[in-house]
């Protein structure tokens, strides 16, 4: 399975993304409206500055309060990003999110941002692909 094969399945959206001098509160709000996770940070929505999750709102609010949805997204973000592209492996981009504890990965193109995976994208798809494994294993066990 590829990242690929993921985002064919997922189809196009667009990649939402959030200036880096938009507040804190400004990101929450937009997290909540569109019920996603993270925001990709980015000037030009297409280079990656950094990344902004409801874990990194929730780990600021925990440390110093409500006084840090006046902080700027840049501030807060997440700076190092790991990535992946559309031609590598699902189970090993799983792997990076689960060992780097994260849920949200962008899918690049040289330095360019082409989509944004999730974990829960991965997940179903894998579960899809088990289901398929599972139907042609009982259909050969029955004899169909």
């Amino acid at each position: 399975m590829s990242v690929q094969k993921i985002l064919k399945v997922k189809g196009e959206g667009p990649i939402v993304t959030i200036d880096p001098g938009a507040t804190v509160g400004d990101a929450a709000q937009l997290l909540s409206s569109r019920r996603i996770g993270a925001l990709i940070v980015s000037r030009d929505g297409k280079h990656v500055d950094g990344i902004l999750s409801e874990r990194d709102i929730v780990r600021e609010i925990g440390k110093r309060g409500a006084i840090c949805l006046g902080d700027t997204v840049e501030q807060v973000m997440t700076r190092k990003i790991v990535s992946c592209t559309v031609h590598d492996n699902a189970v090993e981009m799983l792997h990076k999110m689960t060992d780097g504890r994260f849920r949200h990965m962008p899918v690049m193109e040289g330095e360019v941002m082409v989509a944004v995976i999730s974990i829960g994208d991965a997940v179903k798809m894998r579960l899809g692909e088990l289901e398929m494994e599972n139907n042609a294993l009982e259909a050969m066990i029955r004899g169909r």
